[in-house]
């Protein structure tokens, strides 16, 4: 029975090693990838928070609120925002299209995204 257990000596290390790469670099990927989806969910968010104000401000207002959130969002990028309102019941509709890449060893892809607002007014 002793001569079985030497055999096997360090054969579950190799196979917890295998597995803590494959975690790693799950978390290395998921990483760079979330970061796209978090930036775009905080765009959406201004823009959802200007949508809500939007019966009281003027669409040239909103504009340039949203063009200094995006600032802080992605300083390199200038964002054109259509602004929209009408339509029955009426509503305003605020929308973007960009486009973000990751480059990332084994992966590189670029994701086209478009966030879009709509609240009644």
């Amino acid at each position: 029975m002793v001569t079985l257990l030497r055999n096997r000596r360090g054969a579950g290390t190799l196979g917890c090693l295998f597995s803590l790469l494959i975690f790693a670099a799950m978390l290395y990927y998921g990483y760079h990838v979330g970061q796209v989806y978090w930036k775009f969910y905080q765009l959406q968010d201004a823009m959802k928070s200007q949508a809500r104000l939007a019966p009281s401000l003027a669409d040239d207002v909103i504009r340039r609120r949203l063009n200094e959130a995006s600032d802080d969002i992605y300083p390199d990028v200038k964002f054109k925002f259509n602004i929209s309102r009408g339509g029955r019941p009426r509503k305003i509709v605020i929308e973007t299209e960009y486009a973000d890449s990751v480059d990332l060893p084994l992966f590189k892809h670029t994701f086209q995204l478009k966030p879009r607002a709509e609240e009644g007014i």
